[in-house]
């Protein structure tokens, strides 16, 4: 039961950080130890598993699939997803520095767990390392494009947001926000509209069974240079979590009067603006360090 526990508290997290734009959910499964589970579980879901029905029947599915550990990790991100959308929603409105200095923290603090298993130091390891944040900043550099609450465009934007949200560093919902799906997905969430859950949840199964056999294999035969790459990822998603932004222009409105801007970094304005987030970043890079440490200090390297 407590093994199940850390994996419903690590799902708790992972839920919570995909509900925030920068954030990945992958990045708490990649220092909390489950990374690779995670990632060979959701691969693992073909068809080869009806050959496990005709061996052991239900029990053969379940344990073959690893059903057990994805049911439990499911649940503590459903959780999150449902308790937390409101909270994360009003805070991005009303209290977006501070929560962009806890999550700023958090990452940073990642670059550094994950950098660090990355023992080939070559010139073309680093080199790929670099590319990892220069398409991390371009991705999280562009700005909204359309917006739409349309199922089907809900559905095809959670298929690509999904790939992200398995990547350390790549943010699902930052992905949605580029797409123009962030904030009809949280209203959905909000507002409980099932069929337009539905459809986000349909396209996140289908972009997760199509990414992850991808992601294992590259794990599997290429893990030091997909590990180089993914810290790159880790440090250039950096540039959307940098607390102090300039507003540039307005994008749009939403329904509840708030108005949506494309947003630029700058420096804070003086100490008044510096502290309280500088103390929000340790804050979180204290979290992740303490997760880390519950992990075993192995997180990101676990078999």
């Amino acid at each position: 039961m407590s093994a199940w526990a850390g994996v419903y508290a690590k799902g708790l997290a992972m839920g919570l950080a995909d509900l925030v734009p920068g954030v990945s959910g992958g990045t708490i499964a990649f220092i909390s130890g489950i990374y690779d589970e995670l990632v060979a579980t959701i691969a693992g879901l073909d068809r080869r598993l009806l050959g496990a029905v005709r061996e052991g029947g239900v029990r053969g599915v379940w344990q073959a699939g690893n059903f057990g550990f994805l049911a439990v990790l499911l649940a503590g991100i459903g959780t999150s997803v449902f308790a937390f959308a409101g909270l994360l929603h009003w805070l991005l409105a009303n209290r977006p520095a501070e929560l962009w200095a806890f999550f700023f923290g958090l990452v940073a603090a990642s670059v550094v767990l994950v950098g660090r298993r990355v023992a080939d130091r070559r010139a073309g390891i680093l080199t790929l390392a670099a590319a990892g944040a220069v398409v991390a900043i371009a991705i999280t550099s562009l700005p909204p494009l359309v917006r739409s609450d349309a199922p089907l465009f809900l559905a095809a934007a959670a298929a690509v947001a999904a790939c992200a949200m398995i990547l350390p560093g790549i943010s699902g919902s930052f992905i949605l926000l580029i797409l123009g799906a962030y904030a009809p997905v949280i209203a959905a969430l909000n507002n409980l509209d099932f069929v337009r859950i539905a459809s986000v949840g349909f396209g996140v199964v289908i972009g997760l069974l199509a990414f992850s056999r991808v992601l294992r294999r590259l794990l599997a035969r290429h893990r030091t240079p997909t590990l180089a790459v993914l810290t790159g990822f880790l440090l250039g998603s950096l540039n959307a979590l940098w607390p102090w932004k300039a507003q540039l222009r307005e994008l749009y409105t939403h329904s509840d009067g708030r108005i949506e801007w494309l947003t630029g970094n700058r420096w804070p304005a003086g100490a008044g603006e510096l502290w309280p987030e500088v103390l929000l970043a340790l804050l979180g890079a204290a979290a992740v360090l303490a997760i880390d440490r519950l992990a075993g200090g192995r997180g990101p390297d676990r078999p």
